[in-house]
């Protein structure tokens, strides 16, 4: 993947509200289904070991498993007493690892319902948890990156170099590096043998809310609470080479579509907006006003490898599923 962008500049010039851009390329946006159950706000989502099954964690602390083929029918798999910001399928093992605010992760086997253990970590929250192989990376309300050994669930390591939460990790294994996005506004990579910090940066003018390298590993995305969408040269050291006003408010996930081709963001600001990945140009709003979207902050997104359906979550408690078609013969 390669960014298109004018040479003269190192940056694009941001613009206020990212508009729709012109172009050949009609996307056409169908709403399919909302699934509906949740007592409070749907704060992330989950792919598992089957394209169209997905589990979402919640404020009402409740862990669920949902089927795309089946979309009337919620499957509780947990109830925990906290609220749930961070969900992680973990492949090697076929479970599902629970962020709990305030106490720990919970390993889950996801399709008996049962657990298998459990860890305490933090009284903090649990923004997001990665992992490679059998080792998870937590990122926590207290500033640091709790690494555990999953399988004897023991704390390898605590990596703490902001006092301010650590809210988005992502991994990218082509580089062996581990990318954090922290509330005191700076990205910092990590070495993913030493774990020793090997870049760190002012990336925002406010907290990180999501990192995510692009599918090829040349590349990191950041949004953040300043609305602002931006991309890093991972080859040059993380310098920057492209800068958005995507959003009016805060952006809150961003992930890549199965064909890497595409990606979304989602915000604060109740819209997600789908974006054309090698040039940065914005090709679609999905809004209340235009296609019955969501009436709140839209918080996680989940671009899945069933017939490309994308999944985004909200604070209306709701989970909806996305039919996105790109014709390129227009």
């Amino acid at each position: 993947m390669c960014f298109n962008f004018d040479k003269n500049f190192n940056i694009r010039q941001p613009f206020a509200g990212a508009r729709e851009a012109p172009g050949i390329m009609a996307v056409k946006v169908t709403k399919l289904h909302s699934f509906t159950g949740h007592r409070d706000a749907v704060y992330t989502l989950q792919r598992t070991d089957q394209p169209n099954l997905f589990c979402t964690g919640s404020g009402d602390g409740m862990v669920v498993l949902w089927d795309l083929e089946k979309p009337d029918e919620g499957y509780p798999v947990a109830r925990l007493p906290n609220s749930i910001y961070a969900l992680h399928y973990h492949a090697p093992s076929n479970s599902l690892i629970v962020g709990h605010n305030y106490e720990g992760i919970h390993v889950l086997d996801w399709r008996n319902k049962v657990e298998l253990g459990s860890l305490q970590l933090t009284r903090a929250a649990i923004f997001d948890i990665q992992s490679v192989d059998n080792v998870l990376f937590v990122g926590t309300g207290d500033g640091s990156v709790v690494v555990v050994d999953v399988a004897r669930l023991t704390i390898l390591e605590r990596i703490r170099k902001s006092e301010k939460s650590a809210r988005t990790i992502d991994i990218n294994l082509r580089s062996g590096e581990m990318a954090v996005g922290y509330s005191d506004n700076h990205i910092r990579v990590y070495d993913l043998k030493t774990l020793q910090m090997k870049h760190e940066w002012l990336a925002h003018a406010n907290s990180v809310f999501s990192v995510r390298y692009t599918p090829d590993g040349y590349y990191l995305l950041s949004g953040s609470r300043d609305a602002r969408l931006k991309a890093w040269d991972v080859n040059t050291g993380y310098a920057p080479v492209a800068e958005v006003v995507a959003h009016m408010y805060a952006i809150n996930h961003l992930d890549f579509s199965p064909d890497a081709k595409h990606f979304v963001t989602c915000s604060m600001d109740k819209s997600i907006k789908v974006w054309n990945a090698e040039e940065l140009k914005l090709l679609k709003v999905i809004d209340k006003a235009r296609h019955a979207g969501h009436g709140t902050s839209v918080n996680k997104l989940l671009w899945t490898s069933y017939q490309d359906q994308l999944l985004s979550a909200s604070d209306d408690r709701t989970v909806t599923s996305w039919n996105i078609n790109f014709d390129t013969s227009i």
